[in-house]
């Protein structure tokens, strides 16, 4: 059976964006990254969770960090031009976004936020990020990514 194309990867083909489309079996009891790297067969390094939070000043943004890293807020906040950076409640993401947990892609939110991408992600010559549902990932170039969300790339991990 083919896998129905998502929003993200669509915006990818719209911007002629090359990339793979991984799928990998999904475990409700733990949709952590840790475990998608190893159901997808990948280095955690290279699969980049998209996280959402809300600074007080400039609202809600996209942080991508590496599945194995944990999101300094502080980095975020002083990058993204806020006092202070706080992750949004879990209840929250899919209205702000579409997406559902274990399923939050930097591409094709309901609104354009500001995404941060790791600076670790120039490392890889590919990285993953979620397709927009749970069970797929998008492998592509860093530079890629960074060009079609237009993310500004700092380093935002402990």
């Amino acid at each position: 059976m083919k896998s129905k194309k998502t929003n993200a990867a669509r915006i990818l083909d719209r911007l002629k964006i090359s990339y793979e489309i991984k799928e990998y079996a999904v475990d409700l009891d733990d949709l952590s990254a840790v475990h998608v790297a190893e159901a997808a067969g990948m280095d955690v390094k290279t699969v980049f969770k998209t996280l959402v939070c809300r600074g007080d000043r400039n609202g809600v943004l996209m942080a991508c960090i590496p599945g194995d890293g944990e999101l300094d807020l502080k980095a975020l906040a002083a990058v993204s031009g806020n006092k202070r950076v706080e992750m949004v409640h879990l209840k929250e993401v899919l209205g702000l976004t579409g997406y559902v947990r274990g399923g939050c892609s930097p591409l094709g939110a309901k609104k354009d936020y500001p995404v941060y991408l790791n600076e670790s992600c120039r490392e890889h010559e590919r990285i993953a990020i979620s397709a927009g549902i749970r069970g797929q990932q998008l492998i592509l170039r860093p530079d890629d990514l960074i060009r079609a969300v237009n993310a500004v790339v700092a380093g935002l991990i402990r």
